[in-house]
């Protein structure tokens, strides 16, 4: 039997962030949105370089969050896979083609280039 989890909002994002480097998923970042979207507290955004590269860090990701009891809200996208969201609540994670991280510049959009905060 799985427990409910009670992951803290930094679990959460620490969570994210292994499973993107597990899957050696590419360019890590966090974006704090707390001041600019009461719909979550962060962003955790990361690029995969093909449609199964991509499935695969979202994989990792719901496998790692499902070990620790919990289950995201939703997930959008991941068919297509070129910008799969995965809804934790007050994380929640993007997981891009190249191309339409490119295109949607989500970095710019909600935080401007001087809030990035890279992951290594």
């Amino acid at each position: 039997m799985v427990r409910k989890a009670s992951l803290t909002t930094e679990d959460k994002i620490k969570l994210a962030l292994s499973a993107i480097s597990d899957r050696k998923g590419l360019d890590a970042v966090t974006l704090d949105v707390r001041d600019r979207t009461p719909m979550t507290d962060y962003f955790v955004i990361a690029t995969g370089t093909s449609d199964v590269h991509i499935k695969a860090i979202v994989d990792r990701i719901v496998e790692l969050f499902a070990d620790k009891g919990m289950r995201n809200k939703r997930i959008e996208g991941y068919e297509e896979a070129v910008w799969v969201l995965l809804d934790y609540g007050d994380v929640i994670i993007h997981v891009f083609a190249p191309e339409q991280r490119r295109f949607y510049d989500l970095e710019s959009f909600w935080t401007g280039r001087e809030a990035i905060t890279p992951h290594l």
